[in-house]
């Protein structure tokens, strides 16, 4: 087994060499991937540049003709991504390291999160202090913030480099003590405004026998649940906070995409599903919300994060949305409405609260449904205990139905 190290030899093959030294020198092997484009290498890779571009679809040398570098990036990245994924499969790789600029960044993180969450992958970038989202994405990859720009040796870019090397060293010399449950899995999902839901449903279901993985409805969140679930993860999901889609229907900044909610029904896996927090459209600081929503019911929830009300004809529209998603479904599912509220805020006395929207949601739910979801309605909000409780025990009906469960 060996750790991948990835990077562009023509303009980072000092920095790379350094660090591929310092893990060989702690009886590691490094397998080194050479994603450079332009010129051919100092080093002796063992991936080439030409096996990388090839297992993007073309050849090194046509990507030099083309003198696109927005092309090059991509395709190195998928051919990158291809062979680490292949290494990992045989059993070569057992954490991957990369070095470099945005470019570099972008084609070996490219890389990392074709692979597996629990593979040590850690970037060293220039562009670890800014917006990470593009390059980490909804996988653990690790970034670290080179100060300076990668180019050549100095006090500062060894120091730096070394660290990461030395990192990687620790996490893939040491197996870490962590007993792997037998349990079957419930995957959850929470946002602050409904986490009393959460936090009685799951310690019900953990009472059950199940173990319980809580996913932040954070864009990010939203998609790194719908991932585990296609891998197999997750033997049921209580999704109990689909908010997501609200800023995916209406431009907010935490959107997880049009394929939230696509997973659980693919995978036949049994689902409960609420429409937990749709009350709501997620902003930035108050002074990020674009000027076209002016004169909307704004709560400033903190300094860095301002919800915006959904209006009832948004709400009718997610409804239509959420309905047709789980329409699309094989396995056992449920869909349950909480009439006293969507969220913490959604009840009565509340800044959110708004019976009108409220019944725009749940009518277009009840409309656009098919008879294959099982509807049910509860009368009370989202956060008594009387809903989580009856929802952990839809799902734990399911899952020991179809063998999921205990």
């Amino acid at each position: 087994m060996a750790v991948v190290l990835i990077g562009t030899l023509d303009t980072k093959g000092e920095e790379l060499e350094f660090a591929r030294e310092i893990i060989e020198a702690h009886d590691i092997d490094v397998h080194l991937i050479d994603a450079g484009v332009m010129n051919d290498p100092d080093i002796e890779p063992e991936t080439s540049a030409h096996d990388v571009a090839e297992a993007g679809g073309t050849s090194l040398e046509r990507l030099r003709e083309g003198a696109d570098r927005g092309d090059a990036i991509e395709t190195m990245g998928d051919g990158a991504a291809t062979i680490a994924s292949r290494l990992h499969d045989e059993g070569v790789l057992e954490g991957i390291v990369g070095l470099g600029g945005s470019g570099n960044t972008s084609i070996a993180t490219t890389a990392m999160r074709a692979l597996p969450v629990g593979v040590p992958k850690l970037m060293v970038s220039t562009m670890a202090s800014g917006d990470t989202e593009p390059y980490v994405g909804a996988k653990d990859v690790m970034m670290l913030y080179s100060v300076a720009d990668i180019e050549g040796l100095n006090q500062l870019s060894r120091r730096v480099i070394s660290n990461a090397a030395l990192a990687m060293v620790g996490m893939v010399a040491n197996e870490p003590d962590i007993t792997v449950s037998e349990k079957p899995t419930v995957a959850i999902t929470m946002f602050g405004v409904t986490t009393p839901c959460v936090h009685a449903a799951r310690e019900y279901l953990e009472s059950k026998g199940y173990e319980t993985i809580v996913f932040h409805a954070t864009g990010t969140g939203g998609r790194a649940m719908e991932q585990l679930v296609r891998q197999g993860v997750v033997d049921g999901v209580l999704d109990v906070t689909t908010t997501e889609w609200a800023d995916e229907l209406v431009g907010g900044v935490l959107s997880a995409g049009e394929t939230r909610l696509d997973a659980a029904a693919e995978m036949e896996i049994p689902q409960v599903v609420s429409p937990g927090a749709l009350d709501m459209v997620n902003f930035g600081p108050r002074d990020s919300v674009p000027e076209t929503f002016e004169g909307r019911t704004f709560h400033i929830h903190n300094p860095q994060v301002t919800l915006m009300r959904t209006t009832p004809e948004e709400n009718a529209e997610l409804g239509e949305i959420i309905a047709k998603k789980l329409n699309a479904s094989t396995g056992p599912t449920a869909l349950f409405l909480p009439l006293g509220g969507v969220s913490l805020i959604d009840v009565e006395g509340e800044d959110f609260h708004d019976s009108e929207a409220d019944s725009k949601l749940f009518n277009a739910l009840r409309e656009h449904l098919d008879e294959n979801v099982e509807l049910v309605e509860v009368d009370a909000a989202i956060n008594d205990e009387e809903f989580a409780t009856t929802i952990a025990e839809k799902l734990d009906e399911y899952l020991r139905a179809t063998d999921g469960g205990q």
